[in-house]
């Protein structure tokens, strides 16, 4: 089944987040708890040996990292929205909503159709976890939504902004802004300088589709795209997470740069109701 995605796209880099969230949570389960990645590695005809070769484990820890930081990010904001919709944009093979599902949220996976298709092989929809196989770029996905502004949206991407351009990208949050007021989007993101390293990684990785543009060194900039988006926070990326003993010293150093130099880091946008 894993064979029928092209690894040699943006959709195959669904399987790299994929190993990182199952390999990370075996050994640092404290941090992140995904069963269901580790049972699809498990149930997968497919060789993870290159990936994991070339992602390591620090590549493992920024990937449990990041679920676990927008596994938070879901949780606070369905505690004050219990009926909330959330839109998970770019899914690939995204395992959030079998962690933080309290039975009442409406939960959708946007991604391209071949990704959909992919996706739906390994993990199935269900009533109120339903895939939306367009591009992000096709706003008639807007229309696919169910929307009650009382009960709130949240929009989440883990991984997916880099590979569009800043133009793209403003347009897109200018629309979502308009249409979805009150709404939220909590993305990750990376300095223009740890964007250069990311494609380098992925040069190495073999995947030449997959380059990387979008990057945040001042998120206060995206205030200027739409009078209606408010930069509520800009958190670094390993922040509230502690280090172990057990990872290699080369783990540990990188945790400790990226935070330094903020290489990566989450923000999380409003879009206000005016």
């Amino acid at each position: 089944m894993v064979k029928m995605i092209d690894l040699q796209s943006v959709q195959g880099t669904m399987l790299i987040p994929l190993w990182g969230r199952a390999s990370g949570s075996e050994k640092n389960p404290e941090i992140l708890d995904d069963k269901e990645a580790i049972n699809i590695i498990k149930g997968c005809d497919f060789d993870f040996a290159d990936i994991a070769k070339t992602f390591g484990e620090y590549g493992g820890i920024t990937y449990i990292v990041r679920a676990r930081k927008i596994d938070d990010t879901i949780r606070n904001f369905i505690t004050k929205h219990p009926r909330a919709t959330i839109v998970n944009i770019g899914s690939g093979l995204d395992t959030t909503f079998s962690r933080i599902d309290n039975g009442t949220i409406n939960w959708y996976n946007l991604d391209l159709p071949d990704a959909i298709t992919f996706r739906k092989t390994l993990i199935a929809d269900s009533p109120r976890n339903v895939s939306i196989a367009k591009s992000f770029f096709d706003i008639s996905w807007f229309d696919d939504i169910k929307f009650n502004k009382d009960d709130g949206i949240l929009f989440v991407s883990a991984g997916v902004f880099y590979y569009f351009q800043e133009s793209q990208l403003k347009e897109m949050f200018s629309a979502m802004a308009q249409r979805f007021p009150g709404g939220e989007l909590y993305f990750d993101a990376e300095s223009k300088f740890a964007l250069g390293l990311s494609n380098r990684t992925v040069k190495k990785s073999g995947n030449k589709g997959a380059i990387m543009y979008f990057y945040v060194n001042n998120p206060k900039s995206m205030e200027k795209w739409s009078p209606k988006i408010k930069v509520l926070s800009c958190e670094s990326f390993f922040k509230g997470i502690p280090t172990k003993k057990q990872w290699e010293s080369s783990t540990r150093v990188m945790v400790r740069i990226v935070d330094l130099i903020k290489m990566l880091k989450f923000v999380h946008l409003r879009f206000e109701d005016r």
